[in-house]
Protein backbone atom coordinates (compact mmCIF):
# COMPACT_ATOMS: atom_id res chain seq x y z
CA UNK A 1 0.00 0.00 0.00
CA UNK A 2 1.63 3.10 -0.98
CA UNK A 3 1.75 5.99 1.29
CA UNK A 4 -1.01 8.68 -0.09
CA UNK A 5 -3.65 5.69 0.10
CA UNK A 6 -2.18 4.80 4.00
CA UNK A 7 -2.20 8.28 5.36
CA UNK A 8 -5.79 8.87 3.29
CA UNK A 9 -8.07 5.46 5.26
CA UNK A 10 -9.88 5.51 8.01
CA UNK A 11 -11.20 2.38 10.33
CA UNK A 12 -14.67 2.20 10.50
CA UNK A 13 -15.60 2.65 14.09
CA UNK A 14 -19.26 3.55 14.41
CA UNK A 15 -19.51 6.33 17.72
CA UNK A 16 -21.52 3.34 19.64
CA UNK A 17 -18.15 1.24 19.12
CA UNK A 18 -16.12 4.41 20.25
CA UNK A 19 -18.40 4.69 23.41
CA UNK A 20 -17.39 1.15 24.33
CA UNK A 21 -14.00 1.07 23.85
CA UNK A 22 -13.23 3.93 26.16
CA UNK A 23 -15.89 2.17 28.49
CA UNK A 24 -13.65 -0.82 28.53
CA UNK A 25 -10.08 1.27 28.62
CA UNK A 26 -11.60 2.99 32.09
CA UNK A 27 -12.40 -0.56 33.20
CA UNK A 28 -8.60 -2.05 32.27
CA UNK A 29 -7.24 1.00 34.40
CA UNK A 30 -9.73 0.26 37.12
CA UNK A 31 -8.93 -3.39 37.03
CA UNK A 32 -5.18 -2.54 36.84
CA UNK A 33 -5.70 -0.06 39.97
CA UNK A 34 -7.15 -3.08 42.06
CA UNK A 35 -3.01 -4.03 42.56
CA UNK A 36 -2.02 -0.46 43.41
CA UNK A 37 -1.32 0.93 46.94
CA UNK A 38 -1.10 4.34 48.20
CA UNK A 39 2.23 2.88 49.52
CA UNK A 40 3.50 2.70 45.87
CA UNK A 41 3.67 6.28 46.00
CA UNK A 42 5.11 6.41 49.01
CA UNK A 43 7.50 3.69 47.78
CA UNK A 44 8.28 6.08 44.52
CA UNK A 45 9.01 9.07 46.95
CA UNK A 46 11.41 7.55 49.12
CA UNK A 47 13.70 5.75 46.68
CA UNK A 48 12.94 8.13 43.97
CA UNK A 49 16.27 7.53 41.56
CA UNK A 50 14.35 3.99 39.82
CA UNK A 51 11.32 5.58 39.37
CA UNK A 52 12.51 9.06 38.30
CA UNK A 53 14.93 7.78 36.01
CA UNK A 54 12.50 5.70 34.39
CA UNK A 55 10.02 8.51 34.39
CA UNK A 56 12.59 10.73 32.30
CA UNK A 57 13.56 7.64 30.06
CA UNK A 58 9.93 7.12 29.63
CA UNK A 59 8.72 11.15 28.71
CA UNK A 60 11.85 12.55 28.00
CA UNK A 61 14.24 10.29 26.10
CA UNK A 62 11.52 7.69 24.45
CA UNK A 63 9.66 10.71 22.96
CA UNK A 64 12.99 12.47 21.50
CA UNK A 65 14.47 9.38 20.17
CA UNK A 66 11.23 8.37 18.55
CA UNK A 67 11.20 12.12 17.29
CA UNK A 68 14.56 11.84 15.54
CA UNK A 69 13.69 8.44 14.25
CA UNK A 70 10.74 9.73 12.79
CA UNK A 71 12.67 12.37 11.08
CA UNK A 72 15.21 9.50 8.93
CA UNK A 73 12.47 6.73 8.71
CA UNK A 74 11.14 6.74 4.65
CA UNK A 75 7.62 6.06 6.05
CA UNK A 76 4.14 7.69 5.66
CA UNK A 77 3.46 10.35 7.98
CA UNK A 78 0.26 9.32 9.57
CA UNK A 79 2.97 5.86 10.49
CA UNK A 80 5.23 8.27 11.77
CA UNK A 81 2.59 10.21 13.94
CA UNK A 82 1.30 6.88 15.09
CA UNK A 83 5.04 6.14 16.60
CA UNK A 84 4.94 9.88 18.39
CA UNK A 85 1.77 8.81 20.21
CA UNK A 86 2.86 5.42 21.01
CA UNK A 87 6.04 6.97 22.79
CA UNK A 88 3.61 9.62 24.54
CA UNK A 89 1.46 6.59 25.92
CA UNK A 90 2.81 5.91 29.70
CA UNK A 91 3.70 2.11 30.44
CA UNK A 92 1.35 -0.69 30.42
CA UNK A 93 -0.01 -3.06 32.85
CA UNK A 94 2.00 -5.54 31.57
CA UNK A 95 4.86 -4.31 32.44
CA UNK A 96 4.69 -5.35 35.95
CA UNK A 97 4.29 -9.31 35.32
CA UNK A 98 6.98 -9.14 32.80
CA UNK A 99 9.14 -7.40 35.12
CA UNK A 100 7.99 -10.05 38.00
CA UNK A 101 8.80 -12.85 35.07
CA UNK A 102 12.37 -11.30 34.03
CA UNK A 103 13.48 -11.52 37.99
CA UNK A 104 13.65 -7.80 38.06
CA UNK A 105 12.50 -5.07 40.50
CA UNK A 106 8.67 -5.35 40.29
CA UNK A 107 8.03 -2.95 43.33
CA UNK A 108 9.67 -0.38 41.46
CA UNK A 109 7.76 -1.80 38.20
CA UNK A 110 4.32 -0.77 39.71
CA UNK A 111 5.56 2.46 41.36
CA UNK A 112 6.50 3.33 37.65
CA UNK A 113 3.04 2.29 36.40
CA UNK A 114 1.25 4.23 38.97
CA UNK A 115 3.42 7.44 38.59
CA UNK A 116 3.39 7.28 34.84
CA UNK A 117 0.00 6.84 34.54
CA UNK A 118 -1.01 10.19 36.69
CA UNK A 119 1.71 12.14 34.65
CA UNK A 120 0.52 10.57 31.34
CA UNK A 121 -2.56 13.32 32.13
CA UNK A 122 0.16 16.14 31.32
CA UNK A 123 2.82 14.60 29.47
CA UNK A 124 0.98 12.93 27.00
CA UNK A 125 -1.30 15.43 25.15
CA UNK A 126 1.93 17.81 25.57
CA UNK A 127 4.61 15.36 24.00
CA UNK A 128 2.04 14.36 20.99
CA UNK A 129 1.71 18.21 20.42
CA UNK A 130 5.20 19.15 20.82
CA UNK A 131 7.11 16.57 18.74
CA UNK A 132 4.33 15.92 16.23
CA UNK A 133 4.62 19.49 15.75
CA UNK A 134 7.99 19.57 15.26
CA UNK A 135 7.78 17.02 12.42
CA UNK A 136 7.45 19.09 9.27
CA UNK A 137 5.67 16.07 7.57
CA UNK A 138 3.26 14.93 10.86
CA UNK A 139 2.61 18.83 11.38
CA UNK A 140 0.08 18.85 8.97
CA UNK A 141 -2.01 15.83 10.26
CA UNK A 142 -2.11 17.39 13.66
CA UNK A 143 -3.06 21.17 12.05
CA UNK A 144 -5.77 19.36 9.77
CA UNK A 145 -7.40 17.93 13.11
CA UNK A 146 -6.57 21.18 14.84
CA UNK A 147 -5.63 18.68 18.19
CA UNK A 148 -5.73 20.58 21.05
CA UNK A 149 -3.86 19.49 24.06
CA UNK A 150 -6.58 20.47 26.31
CA UNK A 151 -9.16 18.11 25.07
CA UNK A 152 -6.58 15.13 24.89
CA UNK A 153 -5.98 16.08 29.00
CA UNK A 154 -9.85 15.77 29.60
CA UNK A 155 -10.05 12.33 27.25
CA UNK A 156 -6.88 11.22 29.51
CA UNK A 157 -8.06 12.11 32.73
CA UNK A 158 -11.44 10.59 32.09
CA UNK A 159 -10.29 6.79 31.11
CA UNK A 160 -6.64 7.04 33.25
CA UNK A 161 -6.75 9.22 35.96
CA UNK A 162 -10.24 8.52 37.26
CA UNK A 163 -10.62 4.90 37.25
CA UNK A 164 -6.99 4.88 38.77
CA UNK A 165 -7.62 6.82 41.48
CA UNK A 166 -11.34 4.63 41.48
CA UNK A 167 -9.57 1.30 41.72
CA UNK A 168 -7.21 2.35 44.57
CA UNK A 169 -10.08 3.48 46.61
CA UNK A 170 -11.90 0.51 45.85
CA UNK A 171 -8.91 -2.04 46.99
CA UNK A 172 -8.65 0.80 50.43
CA UNK A 173 -12.17 0.19 51.60
CA UNK A 174 -12.85 -3.14 50.06
CA UNK A 175 -9.56 -5.35 50.59
CA UNK A 176 -11.44 -8.21 51.08
CA UNK A 177 -13.74 -8.23 48.06
CA UNK A 178 -11.23 -6.61 46.24
CA UNK A 179 -9.10 -9.78 46.85
CA UNK A 180 -11.77 -11.86 45.38
CA UNK A 181 -12.59 -10.32 42.11
CA UNK A 182 -9.18 -8.69 41.19
CA UNK A 183 -7.59 -11.16 39.29
CA UNK A 184 -11.35 -12.20 37.50
CA UNK A 185 -11.89 -8.57 36.47
CA UNK A 186 -8.62 -7.96 35.06
CA UNK A 187 -8.94 -11.28 33.01
CA UNK A 188 -12.52 -10.14 31.80
CA UNK A 189 -11.44 -6.95 30.99
CA UNK A 190 -8.34 -7.53 28.54
CA UNK A 191 -10.77 -10.21 26.73
CA UNK A 192 -13.64 -7.57 26.29
CA UNK A 193 -11.12 -5.40 25.05
CA UNK A 194 -9.81 -7.90 22.53
CA UNK A 195 -13.01 -8.53 21.28
CA UNK A 196 -13.61 -4.81 20.85
CA UNK A 197 -10.44 -4.02 18.78
CA UNK A 198 -11.25 -7.54 16.76
CA UNK A 199 -14.32 -6.17 15.62
CA UNK A 200 -13.40 -2.93 15.17
CA UNK A 201 -10.66 -4.50 12.96
CA UNK A 202 -12.39 -7.32 11.70
CA UNK A 203 -14.53 -4.26 10.34
CA UNK A 204 -11.59 -3.12 7.60
CA UNK A 205 -9.77 -6.45 7.92
CA UNK A 206 -8.35 -6.07 4.23
CA UNK A 207 -6.80 -2.30 4.94
CA UNK A 208 -5.69 -4.04 8.17
CA UNK A 209 -3.56 -6.58 6.36
CA UNK A 210 -2.62 -4.57 3.00
CA UNK A 211 -1.06 -1.69 5.35
CA UNK A 212 0.31 -4.15 8.26
CA UNK A 213 3.02 -4.72 5.76
CA UNK A 214 4.47 -1.17 5.75
CA UNK A 215 4.17 -1.03 9.83
CA UNK A 216 5.37 -4.12 10.99
CA UNK A 217 9.42 -3.90 10.29
CA UNK A 218 8.89 0.30 11.57
CA UNK A 219 7.05 -0.99 14.87
CA UNK A 220 9.61 -3.73 15.42
CA UNK A 221 13.08 -1.05 15.26
CA UNK A 222 11.11 1.51 17.19
CA UNK A 223 9.94 -1.13 20.09
CA UNK A 224 14.04 -2.23 20.15
CA UNK A 225 14.98 1.49 20.68
CA UNK A 226 12.38 1.69 23.03
CA UNK A 227 13.94 -1.59 24.86
CA UNK A 228 17.16 -0.08 24.65
CA UNK A 229 16.40 3.72 25.53
CA UNK A 230 15.26 2.24 29.02
CA UNK A 231 17.80 0.11 29.11
CA UNK A 232 20.61 2.38 28.67
CA UNK A 233 19.22 5.23 30.82
CA UNK A 234 19.27 2.31 33.60
CA UNK A 235 22.73 1.91 32.70
CA UNK A 236 23.82 4.97 32.80
CA UNK A 237 21.77 5.82 36.25
CA UNK A 238 24.32 3.12 37.60
CA UNK A 239 21.22 1.44 39.13
CA UNK A 240 20.74 -1.87 40.22
CA UNK A 241 20.74 -4.99 38.17
CA UNK A 242 17.36 -5.66 38.76
CA UNK A 243 15.80 -1.66 38.65
CA UNK A 244 17.73 -1.44 35.30
CA UNK A 245 15.22 -4.46 34.16
CA UNK A 246 11.90 -3.14 35.77
CA UNK A 247 12.79 0.33 33.45
CA UNK A 248 13.61 -1.24 30.99
CA UNK A 249 10.42 -3.18 30.49
CA UNK A 250 8.73 -0.49 31.41
CA UNK A 251 9.42 1.74 28.78
CA UNK A 252 9.50 -1.07 26.29
CA UNK A 253 5.69 -1.86 27.37
CA UNK A 254 3.59 1.06 26.22
CA UNK A 255 0.08 1.65 27.11
CA UNK A 256 -1.24 1.06 23.14
CA UNK A 257 -5.15 0.96 24.57
CA UNK A 258 -4.73 4.63 25.60
CA UNK A 259 -3.21 5.14 21.84
CA UNK A 260 -5.81 3.49 19.87
CA UNK A 261 -8.44 5.72 22.18
CA UNK A 262 -6.65 8.86 21.14
CA UNK A 263 -6.44 7.53 18.00
CA UNK A 264 -10.51 7.13 16.97
CA UNK A 265 -10.99 10.33 19.50
CA UNK A 266 -9.40 13.05 17.55
CA UNK A 267 -7.73 11.54 14.49
CA UNK A 268 -10.77 10.01 12.79
CA UNK A 269 -9.39 6.51 12.98
CA UNK A 270 -6.39 7.47 10.85
CA UNK A 271 -5.55 4.21 9.46
CA UNK A 272 -1.53 4.80 9.40
CA UNK A 273 -1.41 5.77 12.97
CA UNK A 274 -4.08 2.87 14.37
CA UNK A 275 -2.54 0.02 12.69
CA UNK A 276 0.84 1.38 13.75
CA UNK A 277 -0.54 1.65 17.53
CA UNK A 278 -2.78 -1.81 17.05
CA UNK A 279 0.50 -3.62 15.90
CA UNK A 280 2.54 -2.34 18.45
CA UNK A 281 -0.05 -3.94 21.40
CA UNK A 282 0.74 -7.20 19.71
CA UNK A 283 4.28 -6.72 19.14
CA UNK A 284 5.57 -5.46 22.32
CA UNK A 285 4.05 -8.39 23.98
CA UNK A 286 5.75 -11.03 22.24
CA UNK A 287 9.28 -8.46 22.73
CA UNK A 288 8.69 -8.02 26.37
CA UNK A 289 8.02 -11.58 27.18
CA UNK A 290 11.44 -12.87 24.90
CA UNK A 291 13.45 -10.22 26.88
CA UNK A 292 11.74 -11.56 30.13
CA UNK A 293 12.47 -14.96 29.60
CA UNK A 294 16.15 -14.49 28.80
CA UNK A 295 16.22 -12.60 31.39
CA UNK A 296 15.09 -15.21 33.99
CA UNK A 297 17.67 -17.50 32.81
CA UNK A 298 20.50 -14.95 34.09
CA UNK A 299 20.88 -14.38 37.89
CA UNK A 300 20.30 -10.66 39.01
CA UNK A 301 23.72 -9.43 40.14
CA UNK A 302 24.78 -6.24 41.61
CA UNK A 303 26.01 -4.96 38.46
CA UNK A 304 24.82 -6.63 34.98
Amino acid sequence: MDSPTLDAIRLNFNPGGLTALNAVIGLMMFGMALDLQLDDFKRALSSPKAPAIGLLAQFILMPAVTFLLTMVLPAPPSVLLGMILVAACPGGNLSNLMTYLARGNAAVSISMTAVSSLAAVVMTPLNVAFWGGLNPRTEPILHAVSLNPWDVFETVLLILALPLAAGMLASHRWPALVEKVRQPFKVLSVVVFIGVVALALGANLDIFLEALGVVMFVVLLHNAVALSAGYIAGRLARLPARDVRAVTIEVGIQNSALGLILIFNFFDGLGGMAITVGWWGVWHIVAGLTVAFLWSRQPSQPRD
